[in-house]
């Protein structure tokens, strides 16, 4: 029998403990031993849970006991998710989360301190909820150099946007909603702001190029400026908006090529898979110069799979108790990522003008030869919508300046 410790009673950690109560037979079948909860740390109380007497609220009881090989931290937040985390890191207990914020900030510094002292700091559920990728990642994909990484990262967003483009709702009415089903917090500013998928992609990047850059270096915009008319723009040009996360290689072909990061709406064309990908659901893109592309789809969010995420990290740490596991080393990268206005893009975009229709698209056509207008004359309102060819961000606003107002700039997935 394996001894755990859950840190944090909330959604995902009674999560944790009804996967092991209803599957504790299976684990058991492919482990030989049993996972029994021995504590539970939180502030609250739950004499109505099963597991009610089990619940202290001092870490350092767990700490003590050398009997709790394995603590499942779900704290959610980073302090003192972070410093618990260490602590039981050092008094050589393994550690598995679903905490994506100490994980995209404290990673490094966790793995390093786990590799000391050969312990393991496993977070499978830091980035998909339930859908198995970083150790797919790490281990199926290792045979592999890969060049890049795109996804749909935050379940709640991609709810508002679906209802947005498939019926019809304004970004208030998709919130309110989603708020309703309980898929977006009452304070949803990390979703849609973008911070959730900003930490997941910093992950995911760590995974695919060995370091992990702060997310604050990272370039991030979320969904709250997103319009109908935006949407509307985007199927007229054959595609869809999503929040997507990237990271990649500046130049694919060259492993040592500076790596860029972002967050942000793009317009994702209908041949492209990730179009597809609607309500809670996520998917990332992994490119590898052996496999090509490769595409990981499911729920990325909810208690139970996000639990059995945490669950199958125990089971792989259970199985593999008389291995010699590789820890992976992740640089902690000290300044930013590759200037993201640099990256090549066609961009999706409005500008406001004073000048008529024909005076309007005679300049555009003028300074961006080859740019396609997508407002007509009968629809023109003062603002013009138009897709550019591809070219820098930078190049972009230098273009545009003389035009008007850029209103909307939407990047449209390459």
């Amino acid at each position: 029998m394996t001894n755990i410790a859950i840190l944090g009673f909330g959604v995902v950690g009674s999560g944790v403990a009804e996967v092991i109560a209803t599957n504790n037979e299976t684990i058991a079948r492919k482990t030989g031993e049993h996972i029994n909860i021995k504590y539970i740390l939180d502030l609250r109380e739950f004499p109505d849970h099963p597991l009610g007497g089990r619940v202290v609220h001092d870490m350092k009881i767990i700490l003590a006991d050398p009997e709790v090989t394995v603590v499942a931290e779900m704290m959610g937040g980073a302090h003192p998710a972070y410093d618990y985390t260490r602590a039981a890191l050092e008094a050589g207990k393994h550690v598995v989360t679903s905490n994506k914020e100490v994980v995209a900030t404290f990673g490094a510094e966790l793995l390093r301190i786990a590799k000391e002292h050969h312990v393991r700091y496993l977070f499978e559920a830091s980035v998909g909820g339930g859908i198995p990728v970083i150790r797919p990642m790490s281990s199926c994909l290792a045979a592999n150099e890969l060049s890049e990484v795109d996804g749909i990262l935050n379940g709640t967003t991609n709810y508002i946007l679906t209802q947005m483009i498939h019926a019809g709702k304004t970004f208030e009415e998709a919130l309110a909603e989603a708020q309703e089903k309980g898929y977006a917090e009452r304070n949803p500013a990390a979703d849609v702001e973008g911070t959730d998928a900003c930490r997941k992609i910093c992950i995911l990047a760590a995974l695919a190029f060995g370091r992990l850059y702060a997310p604050s270096s990272v370039h991030t915009e979320g969904i709250t400026a997103v319009t109908a008319q935006n949407v509307a723009d985007a199927e007229a040009l054959g595609g869809v908006i999503k929040l997507i996360g990237r990271a990649g290689r500046v130049n694919p072909a060259d492993p040592d090529s500076d790596v860029f990061l972002l967050v942000s709406p793009h317009v994702i064309l209908h041949e492209n898979p990730l179009s597809c990908v609607d309500d809670v659901f996520n998917a990332i893109l992994v490119r590898g110069n052996a496999v090509g592309d490769v595409m990981f789809y499911g729920r990325g969010a909810g208690n139970l799979p996000t639990a059995s995420a945490v669950v199958a990290d125990i089971i792989d740490i259970l199985t593999h108790k008389d291995a010699e596991i590789f820890v992976p080393d992740w640089e902690s990268a000290v300044g930013a990522p590759a200037d993201h206005t640099a990256l090549p893009y066609a961009f999706l975009c409005r500008i406001e003008t004073s000048a008529p229709f024909a005076d309007a698209i005679a300049s555009l056509q003028a300074v961006c030869a080859g740019a396609e207008v997508l407002t007509s004359a009968d629809a023109f309102d003062g603002t013009l919508a138009f897709v550019t060819p591809v070219m820098s961000e930078a190049q972009l606003r230098t273009m545009a300046a003389p035009l008007g107002t850029l209103t909307s700039v939407i990047r449209v997935m390459p």
